[in-house]
Order: structure tokens, then sequence, then C-alpha cells
């Protein structure tokens, strides 16, 4: 049988094995906005994350129809507009530009694999559905690994 001071000990280790090494310090690319820009690009950055739940929650429904509805009106080329992103990539590298745009060209892309879908069911049709929508994470991935705006 374990002393206690082992399986405290042993408990310890366990539970520090446990927690993700954090690096020393943050290597993103620091992108300085004015803190109302800021804002802006949290809480668009917050409603991406939503419409990304929303998706997910239609497709396991079944219902690629309405995710591809949510994907383009609120991550798609058609949401630009929505988002005030003519105000914001202003303030971004190139290539942070770049990756967001990216990441709304594959919003649209998924919506067109959805479509299709609807069209081909099957598994190869849904393999392609969530292969698109991983290319809308990928992208957002992208980009919150290479920048930050804090």
């Amino acid at each position: 049988m374990m002393s206690r001071s082992i399986c405290g000990v042993a408990g310890l280790l366990l539970a520090l094995s446990a927690v993700p090494a954090m690096p020393a310090e943050d290597t993103r690319v620091l992108v300085d906005m004015p803190p109302m820009m800021q804002e802006h690009m949290l809480a668009n950055m917050r409603d991406h994350l939503k419409a990304l739940d929303e998706i997910l929650g239609y497709l396991a429904q079944g219902n690629v129809d309405e995710a591809g509805k949510v994907a383009e009106s609120r991550l798609g080329m058609s949401s630009l507009d929505l988002h005030g992103a003519s105000h914001i990539a202003k303030f971004m590298p190139d290539a942070m530009a770049d990756a967001g745009t990216e990441m709304h060209r594959a919003a649209s892309r998924f919506v067109i694999a959805a479509q299709d879908a609807e069209l081909a069911p099957g598994k190869d049709a849904q393999h392609a559905v969530y292969g698109a929508l991983q290319e809308v994470t990928s992208a957002c991935n992208a980009c919150h690994q290479a920048y930050r705006i804090r």
C-alpha cells in the first residue's frame, strides 16, 4: 500500500503533467490598432465562433442547407460588409488580411460543398462537407497562430 506522501506526490505530478506547457513569450505578430477597432475585431471573431457552432449544430441535425446559409451570411464572402472588413483591413499586415480573405473564401466554398451534398447524399458528400468546413477552421487557426491584437 502506498503511503500518503507518495500518493500526494503522484497526484501532483499527474496534475502538473495535464497542464499544457506555456511558451515563455508570445511570438505572434502584434498588430497595432486603435482600441475601438480591437473591440470591433474581437466582436467579429466571437461571431465567427458562434457561426461555426451553429453550422456544426445544423450539420449534426443533417440540415446542410441551413448550415450553408449561416456560413455564407456570417463567414462567407457575402459577410464582408456585415463585419466592416474594409475598415479593419486598413490596420492589418497584408498577410493577415490575406489569411482573413482565405477564411471568407473557404466559407463560401463550404456553401458549395453543402449544396452539392444535398444533391448527392452519401459518405463521399459528407466527407466533402466536413473537409470544406475544416478549410475554414484551418484558415482561422493559421491567423490566430500568427497574429494578435493585444
